[in-house]
């Protein structure tokens, strides 16, 4: 399938996602019809981050499917990045630093790709492995934090996580 097509057939030129003065995306569909508040969700945001996104509507209904996202325009793929990255916090981490305890609950002092940080992990469960070696670490707060491959972390790092795996 041709770009062009692709993009004519899951985003058509006449549809058009823009920003209001608040903030909200607004989605105009082909009957010119104005959705406001639209949110982009990922069908699989680890695996497949620039894959299979829906324009939902504020009540939950799929206005738009974009199979790919490198094939819309450069300023809807800025703006649907935007404001993904707004929504979806989590931190990458790069080195742990500090384990109080090898039992949870325990405090983790780590380093991530927006610094240093402390979190209170719960229990073993907290920890969910992902294909590559990544790993999904949730605190006591519901944050959540990626190793993207744990093999590329540092020694110390690797040993620390090898007493919680």
């Amino acid at each position: 399938m041709s770009e062009e097509m692709s993009v004519k057939n899951w985003l058509p030129a006449h549809h058009r996602l823009s920003r209001d003065s608040y903030g909200r995306l607004i989605f105009t569909d082909e009957n010119s019809e104005l959705h406001i508040g639209v949110v982009p969700v990922q069908a699989f945001p680890i695996e497949a981050p620039s894959e299979n996104i829906s324009l939902m509507s504020v009540d939950g209904h799929e206005l738009a499917f974009i199979p790919l996202l490198s094939d819309v325009d450069v300023d809807t793929r800025r703006i649907i990045v935007e404001d993904i990255a707004q929504r979806e916090f989590m931190p990458l981490i790069d080195r742990l630093m500090f384990v109080s305890t090898f039992s949870t609950p325990s405090t983790w002092q780590v380093m991530t790709d927006r610094g240093i940080t402390s979190f209170v992990l719960k229990g073993e469960e907290d920890i969910r492995r992902l294909k590559g070696n990544g790993l999904l670490i949730t605190d006591s707060h519901g944050v959540t934090y990626r190793v993207n491959d744990m093999r590329l972390l540092d020694r110390m790092s690797r040993r620390l996580l090898d007493r919680f795996l």
